[in-house]
C-alpha cells in the first residue's frame, strides 16, 4: 500500500475507519476533546486516596522509596547514599536506582512536611506528561481512531491506573521511555539531529530511575535498523555521507542512553557490598522459573493487571492490524517483554515489572477497536459500539483496580503509630513483619526485620532454636522491642519454645488483633 504524505510532508501510515471519531489524519476538534476529556478523567482517577497511608498491596516498595525520602529530608540530603529503616544500628545504605524521585520528594517536605501524597504526585505528574507522546506513537503506527483508543487504554488499565498513583518510579520511568521513543521515531522520520539529543536524555533518565524500562531497547534497535530513504535521488555520495552521519548520531544516543546507568548502578553495586544490609534493590530477580510460574504470572497479567477485554482486543489487533512504517515497533516490545519476564522470572512475581506491557497492549487493543470501526458502516453502530465497549472496559477496569487498594499492610501501620507512640527515638525495633518495612516508616524508628536475614523476603524460622538465635542476636546489637503483626501471630503458636523464651526475657506491653508488642529485657551486663 503506498503511503500517505502529511501536511508537513512526512509520511503518514495508512489509516483505519475510525470508530466514532470521523477519518482525519490527524487530530480534529471531536478527537481532541475525547483526548482532554480522558486525560482528565485519568488523572482524577489517580488522586482518588492520593493521602492513604502507604498499607495497599505494594505498601512495601512505597514504603522503602519513602523512607528513603524521609531520610534525605531528616539526615541530610547525601544523594548519592539512600538510606533504608530496617538496617538496625547501621546507617542503612542501599543500593538502589536512581534515586532523583526520593530525593524530590525530601525537597519538597521542606516546604510542606512528610506526607504520603507528595510522592503519589510524582508518578501523576509524570504519567499526564506520557499521554501525549504515548498517542503520536500510537497514532505513527496504528492510524488516528486506534491512537485515540489506544490512549482510552492506556490510561484506565488497571495496573497502569494503580501504578500511576504509587511512590514508586515505574510509572515516571515507563513515562519517560515512551516520550524517549516518540521522539526516538521522530528523528528517524525527519533525520534532524534536534530530536535525537531530547530522546537520548529521556531514555536515559528512564533507565536511571529503573532499568526494567530497559525493555525499550528493542523498539529502539528496531527503529535504528529498518530501512530508511537514504538516496536522495541519484546522489550515491550524499546517501553514504548521511549514512555516517547517523551512525555517529547513534553511537552518542547509545552514550548518552547508557553510560550514565551504567555508572550509577555500579555505584549502587558497590554501595550495597560495603554497607550494612547489602542490600540491592531488584538483587535476585534474574532467575528462570517454572512453566506453572510463568502461567500464573500470564494469568494474573491478562485479568487482574490488564482486564480480559484489553486482552482479548489486543490479541485481535495483534492478528488484524495494518502496520505503517516503522510499524514493527510495538512487535519488537512485545518480544523484548516476552524475553524480560522468561529471563527475569523470579523479579516478576511484583505485577509491577508486567507495567512495561501495558502500552504495548493498549497499543494492540486500540488497532484491534479501529478495524473493527473499519468493518462498521453505520455511524450510529459505531457511536453504540464505543460507548457500549468503553463502558464495560470501564466497569471491568474498576472491578480490578479496587483489589490493588485494599489495605491489607493495616496491621502494620497501626502497629508503627502504637511503636511511636510508646518508645523512644533511640530504640530499635524487631519485627516479624514478613518482610514489609512499612511498621518502621510509620513508627520513624530503625530496626530489624525478623528474621535478620531472610526477613525482607518473608522468610519464617526453620525451628524455635533458629528464632531464638536470631533475636539473642538482635538483643545484643541494641534491639529493645519486638513486634508481631497478624499475619506472624502464627509464630507464637507454632514455635512454642519461643514463646516460652519471650514470657522470661520480655514483657508483653501492647496486645491488640493487629499486633503484639513485646518490650525486650536489657542484657545482662
Amino acid at each position: 500500500m503506498r503511503r500517505q504524505q502529511g501536511a508537513s510532508g512526512g509520511n503518514v501510515a495508512p489509516r483505519f475507519a475510525p470508530i466514532a471519531l470521523g477519518k482525519a489524519k490527524h487530530p480534529g476538534g471531536w478527537a481532541l476533546a475525547l483526548l482532554t476529556v480522558i486525560g482528565a478523567v485519568a488523572v482524577g482517577a489517580r488522586l482518588i486516596l492520593i493521602d492513604q497511608p502507604f498499607v495497599d498491596h505494594w505498601s512495601w516498595r512505597q514504603s522503602d522509596v519513602a523512607a528513603i525520602a524521609r531520610n534525605f529530608f531528616a539526615s541530610g540530603f547525601h544523594f548519592a547514599y539512600p538510606q533504608i529503616d530496617w538496617a538496625g544500628d547501621s546507617p542503612g545504605y542501599v543500593g538502589t536506582e536512581f534515586p532523583i524521585l526520593p530525593f524530590a520528594a525530601a525537597i519538597c517536605y521542606k516546604l510542606t512536611g512528610v506526607h504520603e501524597w507528595i510522592g503519589r504526585s510524582q508518578a501523576i505528574v509524570f504519567f499526564a506528561l506520557s499521554l501525549p507522546f504515548f498517542f503520536l506513537l500510537a497514532r505513527e503506527t496504528f492510524g488516528n481512531a486506534a491512537a485515540v483508543w489506544a490512549t482510552f487504554f492506556f490510561s484506565f488499565a488497571p495496573l497502569n491506573v494503580f501504578a500511576g498513583r504509587s511512590f514508586m518510579p515505574d510509572v515516571p520511568s515507563l513515562s519517560l521511555a515512551i516520550v524517549g521513543l516518540y521522539l526516538f521515531l521522530r528523528w528517524r522520520l525527519d533525520e534532524r539531529a534536534t530530536w535525537l539529543c531530547p530522546a537520548a536524555v529521556a531514555i536515559s533518565v528512564s533507565f536511571l530511575i529503573k532499568i526494567t524500562s530497559i525493555v525499550v531497547a528493542a523498539p529502539l534497535l528496531y527503529l535504528a535498523a529498518a530501512p530508511g530513504d537514504d538516496v536522495v535521488g541519484r546522489d550515491v555520495g550524499a546517501a553514504k555521507d548521511r549514512g555516517r552521519r547517523r551512525r555517529l548520531q547513534l553511537a552518542l544516543f547509545a552514550l548518552i542512553a547508557l553510560l550514565p546507568s551504567a555508572l550509577w548502578y555500579w555505584h549502587a553495586w558497590q554501595i550495597s557490598r560495603k554497607f550494612y544490609p547489602h542490600h540491592f534493590f531488584g538483587a535476585g530477580g534474574v532467575r528462570i522459573e517454572t512453566l506453572s510460574w510463568y502461567w500464573e504470572i500470564a494469568q494474573k497479567t491478562a485479568t487482574l493487571s490488564l482486564t480480559p477485554v484489553l486482552t482479548g482486543l489486543a490479541a485481535i489487533g495483534f492478528l488484524v492490524a495494518r502496520r505503517g512504517k516503522y510499524g514493527g515497533l510495538f512487535d519488537a516490545w512485545v518480544v523484548a517483554m516476552v524475553l524480560f519476564v522468561g529471563v527475569v522470572g523470579y523479579g516478576n512475581r511484583h505485577v509491577w515489572y508486567q507495567l512495561p506491557l501495558v502500552p504495548v497492549v493498549a497499543a494492540f487493543a486500540g488497532a484491534g477497536c479501529a478495524f473493527i470501526g473499519s468493518k462498521m458502516g453505520s455511524r450510529v453502530a459505531r457511536v453504540g459500539l464505543s460507548l457500549g465497549l468503553a463502558g464495560v472496559f470501564l466497569v471491568v477496569s474498576f472491578s480490578m483496580v479496587r483489589l490493588f487498594y485494599e489495605a491489607t499492610a493495616a496491621p502494620l501501620y497501626a502497629a508503627g503509630l502504637e511503636l511511636n507512640r510508646i518508645t523512644a527515638p533511640s530504640d530499635l525495633i524487631i519485627a516479624a513483619d514478613g518482610g514489609n518495612p512499612a511498621i518502621f516508616y510509620y513508627a520513624q524508628r530503625k530496626g530489624w526485620h525478623f528474621l535478620e536475614i531472610n526477613g525482607i523476603y518473608n522468610g519464617n524460622p526453620r525451628d524455635s532454636r533458629e528464632a531464638i538465635e536470631d533475636l539473642e542476636k538482635l538483643r545484643r546489637r541494641g534491639g529493645t522491642h519486638l513486634v508481631f503483626t497478624r499475619n506472624t501471630f502464627w509464630w507464637l503458636v507454632s514455635y512454642p519454645e519461643l514463646t516460652q523464651h519471650l514470657s522470661e526475657s520480655a514483657k508483653l506491653i501492647a496486645a491488640t488483633p493487629d499486633f503484639i508488642i513485646y518490650r525486650l529485657n536489657p542484657m545482662p551486663r
